[in-house]
């Protein structure tokens, strides 16, 4: 018996995904899910309106550094737990009291979480494939042109995750060399390509507003509304924790997949949008644009039609990749919620397909349920960012706790890769910024404040909250009793644990 496979035994589980990650592989997963050519391309437009350049550049930076605080007392807990749980079966094992309902409520808020960042990134992807498809056939980009693309887009990468870890493993692998090369290319020709660019004082200071506030310090204020383009971009990297039990020696390369993939997000990423912005040739017309999508048209502007439409097909590709790695990790992250009985239907979605070794049912659940998260998207946009609204807080609420309960516990035992006496001043401020950004982004992001600018994130949690609370008051506590050990559960049945 391998140690992995022990260490797996030790924590009740027996081995029944295919172990066939690399360390590389697994940073490559996280890496592919933040997808700098995704989340800060499709929600650049987000700081081009609350903030300007300073948002987009200094705000990425500055945003990294505390989500690489995040990473770290993350990746801490993931070495000495290396299980397909993570975050909410941290907080089982951390909880010193009610282990089952923390496990509960920061199960639920991951799950949804990623179910919502799945959503998000496809769709994302569909907006970057209307704008390619409408700059190289004339595709009119419409609500229902972009939903059809996004349905195509999702159940593509249902199907790559079906055929087998295998096959994931080699797509996170290209994706990470993609996005890295992709990244490096876009750069290159922004920097030699355009006649003239901005004034590089300007993409470092300029502030702009188009969010309507005007009071005194409006422009701090949409410069912190901005923050959301690099917070945003900045999920889902404890895909490499969620994929830890498919890696080989997963209590050192999972937490290093952590954070690895956000430390080289920071800088390629930095890179990237400096060269973006520095690029601007027309701010108003790229924030208008008929594409839908600002760096597109910034790319057009900058570099010509055709290597504009070469410079978005990279993205667009990246962010296929980026939807496939999602589809993975919230896979894997509902396969192990569903084996300790907390989805409705648990027996269906954690079995595992024996001749892929992949949670084959689990898979079309997420693909399932991310779908109908954005089909309101077909009447009203509106509708569809208060669904998915959730991904940044509901996620990182879902990140912090295990965090905050490792503080909290005095008998916590790290593993093999840890931070030694950095452990607690690196928790704190990750948790301090995590409780920051739960008020900051329920903020009015634009005035005046009506039905069409209300921001429904606060709207979106409670619903959240409130359900999983709702559930487990009048159900959920006679029943749950945290994550289950199935190699109990199997030689209580006589199955081989073997």
């Amino acid at each position: 018996m391998s140690t992995d496979e022990e260490r797996l035994a030790q924590l009740g589980y027996k081995q029944e995904l295919h172990r066939r990650l690399s360390g590389f592989s697994n940073f490559a997963v996280s890496f592919s899910i933040i997808s700098i050519l995704a989340g800060a391309i499709t929600s650049y437009g987000i700081a081009m309106k609350a903030g300007g350049p300073v948002a987009i550049t200094l705000g990425w930076l500055f945003v990294g550094v505390m989500v690489t605080f995040v990473a770290l007392a993350m990746a801490e807990v993931c070495s000495a737990y290396p299980t397909a749980g993570a975050l909410y079966w941290w907080a089982a094992a951390l909880a010193k009291r009610n282990k089952p309902a923390w496990a509960w409520f920061i199960g639920w808020f991951n799950f949804l979480g990623e179910v919502a960042v799945t959503a998000a990134i496809d769709f994302g992807a569909a907006i970057t494939t209307a704008a390619f498809l409408s700059l190289t056939f004339g595709l009119e980009v419409t609500a229902t042109s972009t939903f059809l693309l996004f349905l195509v887009i999702i159940v593509v990468h249902g199907l790559l995750n079906t055929f087998g870890v295998n096959l994931v493993r080699v797509l996170s692998d290209v994706s990470a060399w993609w996005h890295l090369i992709g990244v490096a290319v876009i750069v290159g020709i922004l920097a030699v390509v355009p006649d003239q660019h901005k004034p590089i004082s300007e993409v470092f200071t300029e502030v702009y507003n188009a969010t309507g506030f005007t009071f005194a310090g409006a422009g701090v204020y949409a410069v912190l509304m901005g923050l959301l383009m690099a917070q945003y971009t900045y999920t889902g990297y404890d895909a490499s924790a969620h994929v830890a039990e498919e890696t080989h020696d997963a209590a050192n390369a999972a937490p290093r997949g952590i954070v690895m993939s956000v430390i080289v997000s920071v800088i390629a990423g930095f890179v990237l949008l400096v060269a973006i912005t520095w690029s601007i040739q027309d701010y108003e017309g790229a924030l208008g644009t008929e594409l839908g999508l600002p760096p597109a048209q910034i790319f057009i502007d900058a570099v010509g039609h055709d290597l504009g439409v070469f410079l978005l097909f990279i993205c667009m590709v990246a962010q296929w990749f980026c939807g496939m790695a999602s589809v993975t990790a919230n896979s894997r992250m509902s396969y192990a919620f569903a084996r300790d009985d907390a989805i409705p239907g648990s027996s269906i979605w954690k079995k595992v397909n024996p001749r892929t070794g992949t949670p084959t049912n689990s898979i079309w659940l997420c693909v399932t349920l991310s779908t109908i998260l954005v089909l309101p998207s077909l009447w009203n946009t509106v509708a569809y960012f208060a669904a998915t609204s959730i991904a940044v807080i509901g996620l990182y609420i879902a990140y912090v706790g295990p965090v905050l309960l490792r503080r909290l516990n005095p008998d916590f035992q790290p593993g093999p890769w840890n931070l030694g006496k950095w452990s607690a001043p690196i928790g704190w401020i990750a948790i301090v910024w995590v409780g920051i950004i739960c008020v900051l982004f329920v903020l009015p992001p634009s005035s005046p404040i009506n039905a069409e600018t209300f921001n429904y994130t606060i709207v979106a949690v409670a619903v959240v909250l409130g359900a999983a609370a709702i559930w487990w008051f009048a159900s959920a506590r006679k029943w749950f009793t945290g994550p289950k050990q199935n190699l109990l559960e199997k030689a209580a049945h006589g199955e081989s644990t073997d």
